[in-house]
C-alpha cells in the first residue's frame, strides 16, 4: 500500500497529457517540458526490481515510471538491461531532481549503482537520448497522470 503522501501524489489526474500504457491498459503518462511519455508503472517491490530488464528496446515516447512508498534516496543499476537508458529522478513535489543520461547496460558483476545523491519519490526510465532531445533539465516541473 502506498503511503498517503505518495498516494495523493499519484492520484492527481492532470489533463494535458495524452497516452496509454501499462499492463492495466489505463492512462499512464508523464509529461516534462511539453513532452509526454506513455509509461508502464513499477509500483510493487517485484515490479521495481525487474524494471526494464531483459528487454531489447523501448519505443520512443514510452518508458517506465517507478513509484516508491515514500521519498528517499533510490540508487539504480543496469543489471540485465540490454539497452541504454535515460533516468530521471522526480521529487514528491514533482520536480526533476537528478538525471543520468545514457546509462549503459551492465556487463560486470556486481553492477555499479547510479546514485542520485538526493531524495526522490519517482524515477522515470526512457530511451537514451530522450533527455537531450526533449531539453529536460534539473528543476523542470513534471506532470503525472496515472491510474493507480
Amino acid at each position: 500500500m502506498l503511503a498517503p503522501v505518495a498516494m495523493a501524489a499519484v492520484m492527481i489526474i492532470i489533463s494535458g497529457c495524452i497516452g496509454n500504457g501499462g499492463p492495466s491498459g489505463g492512462m499512464n503518462t508523464v509529461c516534462i517540458r511539453g513532452s509526454c511519455f506513455s509509461v508502464e508503472l513499477a509500483v510493487t517491490p517485484q515490479e521495481r526490481a525487474t524494471g526494464l530488464m531483459n528487454r531489447d528496446s523501448t519505443e520512443p515516447g514510452k518508458g517506465m515510471l517507478f513509484i516508491f512508498e515514500q521519498e528517499g534516496v533510490y540508487s539504480f543499476w543496469m543489471k540485465d538491461t540490454r539497452m541504454p537508458l535515460d533516468m530521471i529522478w522526480i521529487s514528491a513535489d514533482r520536480k526533476v531532481v537528478f538525471i543520468d543520461e545514457g546509462a549503459q547496460p551492465c556487463r560486470a558483476d556486481p553492477c555499479p549503482a547510479i546514485d542520485p545523491g538526493g531524495k526522490a519519490l519517482y524515477v522515470l526510465e526512457v530511451s537514451a537520448g530522450t533527455v537531450e532531445n526533449a531539453g529536460i533539465e534539473i528543476g523542470d516541473a513534471v506532470v503525472l497522470n496515472t491510474t493507480i
